[in-house]
Order: structure tokens, then C-alpha cells, then sequence
């Protein structure tokens, strides 16, 4: 399937700078098949019965930029993620500059030493420390990994902007940001409703920011996230589901991770690795409902993964519509309420 047909006019005035205040007020539209209409994030109580299931991703970014010396030159460091004890994948600019047996200084005392460099751009990092130590270290001298839309951004606090409400296990050098948008009155009117709310973990990483480069959807290779769900989160999805009620996933984030964990009765099982699954529209989605994410950009990954939930015609329909009516779009903007096509 070619990436062309996932391309739509995107107005770069569109793109949001900063968050809605409060969060919960961003817009939201409701797409239903040919059915669109527009309410706003802290109308979807209204949308749901008592019993009904959201899941959110408790992943937490962590501070993961930082500014290196290598020969007494600055260099700019992302920490992506640790592959194995002590040893960290990264990004760095520039990374000309740096080579493999290269000692890079911290903060003015902490050294590291460069194992490898890839030819993907990557550089392997030993960081010389324990994964929570060196979180810990990151989050003290770091900056917020922001995409680069967002670097001079106007966000009046980005640590509290860039987090979700149920940010906790770190990891993430993005947000899942259709969790963005909810507050902690949007949670007290889903208990007032016994509207419930189950959490799982996916760390997203860098190939999220990635566009599809090939002219076939079907040759773009997808980058691979640590998750988690566990055996009592599992066990309620099911639960929801065989008592009749709506499964919503926050996010492509969670979407991914719970249709990388069905067993062969369909169902949700408890589950801890990686996923490098790519939903297109050849995917048949198992797990949920409804989906509640963001607006995403032309020929990216999640514009096509959207348009696998409720159908191309569908959703470039919603998304005119969105322009149309000055929907804000991506991480920081607002969100669509989509129903599974079945």
C-alpha cells in the first residue's frame, strides 16, 4: 500500500504550541463512521457508562538531554535507552565529532565511555552506573527530550506540560500524549460515574518521531518499545469485556501493547518484553472499542494506524473536518474519540 495515500494538507499554523488550560478543555471530536461531531475532553464522561474501561500509559519521561564535553568541545547527548547493564543507546550532535574509545565528561566529573557508534547515527554509551542511578542523575542535570517543534517552545512549565497525570515509571523519551489531556477533575467525575481507568507501561523511544521513508507501508520497519501489562491489569480488560463493556485505549501507545499481548481465545494476556508491532490497514484490531488519541501528522506511522481503527475514507473525512474547523494538532493539541470500525 503506498504512503501517498495517507498524505493530507497539514497548515503548520495548526500545530500546537502549548496545551489548553485547563488540559481537560482541548476539543474533542467524536468520529463515528461518517458521523462526526465536536464536544470537549471533559465531556467524555457523558460518553461512557458505569463499567466501561480506559486504558492509560503510566509512562514517565525522563530528562534524557544533556550537554557533554569531548575534548573540551559540547556536544549534545539524548539517553534513549538502556540495552543492557550500564550500556545506553543515544543520540548526538554532532556525532561526527565522536568515535568509538572516546571518553565524554558529565557535568565536569562523570566520564563515559563511547563503545560504539553505529551506522544508523546511534552511539552505545557505557554510562558507568545503575539504570536508577543514572535516571536519577539525568533528571537532576537533564532537559526534557522536546520534540523539535517544541524546542522554543511556549510552554510556561514543560516538566508539568510535557507529563501526564499518570506519569510514574520511567522511561520515555516522549510523552503519550493523548494522556496529556486529562486532569484530576476529569478522574473524580469517572469515579463519581464508576467509569474505570486500568494502567499499562510502554516506553516510547525515538523511532516515534521516525516518518516513513518508503514509497510501501509495508516496507517500513518498525521501532521496537519496552511495555508492560500486568497479570491483574489483563485480567480486568477481560473481565470488562465479557461483562459488555467498552474497552477505550489513551493513546496509539497502549493501543500497540495491547495488541501485541492476545492469546488465541483473543483475549488480553499478561505480558513484559518489546513490540515492534505496526498496525495498517491490513490489521484486524481485537482488544478495544474506541480510541482516544491526538491528531497526528500526514504519512506518519499514527496517521496510518488511525486510519486502520475506523478506515482511510473515514478518517481523512475527520481530519478535513479538523482543519477545517482549526483543530490544533499533534502532541501538545486536540484529540479525536474514534469508534472501531467493525
Amino acid at each position: 500500500m503506498k504512503v501517498d495515500i495517507f498524505n493530507f494538507d497539514l497548515p503548520r499554523d495548526l500545530i500546537a504550541k502549548k496545551s489548553a488550560n485547563p488540559k481537560d478543555s482541548a476539543n474533542l471530536l467524536l468520529i463515528n463512521g461518517s458521523s462526526l461531531s465536536s464536544k470537549q475532553i471533559h465531556n467524555l464522561p457523558e460518553l461512557f457508562n458505569e463499567g466501561d474501561l480506559f486504558i492509560v500509559n503510566d509512562t514517565k519521561v525522563i530528562a534524557s538531554r544533556v550537554e557533554g564535553k569531548l575534548d573540551n568541545k559540547k556536544i549534545e547527548i539524548t539517553f534513549l535507552e538502556e540495552i543492557k547493564n550500564e550500556i545506553w543507546r543515544a543520540l548526538v550532535k554532532p556525532a561526527k565529532k565522536v568515535k568509538s574509545g572516546d571518553k565524554v565528561i558529565l557535568y565536569g566529573k562523570h566520564i563515559l565511555k563511547v563503545i560504539e557508534k553505529r551506522n544508523d547515527g546511534e552511539i552505545l554509551f557505557d554510562v558507568q552506573l545503575k539504570k536508577q542511578k543514572f535516571i536519577n542523575l539525568l533528571n537532576f542535570y537533564g532537559q526534557l527530550p522536546l520534540p523539535p517543534y517544541l524546542k522554543n517552545n511556549n510552554m510556561e512549565n514543560p516538566y508539568d506540560e510535557y507529563q501526564t497525570i499518570f506519569a510514574s515509571k520511567e522511561g520515555a523519551v516522549a510523552s503519550p500524549t493523548a494522556g496529556l489531556h486529562f486532569t484530576k477533575e476529569l478522574l473524580s467525575a469517572f469515579i463519581k460515574k464508576n467509569i474505570l481507568i486500568e494502567k499499562i507501561t510502554l516506553h516510547i523511544g525515538s523511532g516515534t518521531f521516525l516518518p516513513v521513508k518508503s514509497d510501501n507501508i509495508n516496507q517500513h520497519s518498525m521501532h521496537e518499545e519496552v511495555f508492560e501489562i500486568s497479570k491483574d491489569t489483563a485480567k480486568n480488560i477481560n473481565s470488562v469485556k465479557k461483562n459488555g463493556g467498552k474497552i477505550i485505549a489513551v493513546g496509539t501507545t497502549v493501543l500497540r501493547a495491547l495488541e501485541s499481548s492476545i492469546d488465541k481465545n483473543g483475549d488480553v494476556k499478561a505480558n513484559k518484553g518489546s513490540t515492534n508491532l505496526f498496525i495498517t490497514p491490513k490489521s484486524k484490531i481485537i482488544t478495544t472499542d474506541y480510541l482516544l488519541t491526538n491528531f497526528h501528522l500526514p504519512k506518519s506511522t499514527l496517521f496510518i494506524l488511525v486510519c486502520s481503527y475506523a478506515g482511510i475514507k473515514v478518517m481523512k473525512n475527520a481530519y478535513e473536518y479538523a482543519i477545517k474547523n482549526k483543530f490544533k494538532f499533534y502532541s501538545l493539541g486536540d484529540a479525536c474519540l474514534i469508534k472501531k470500525d467493525n
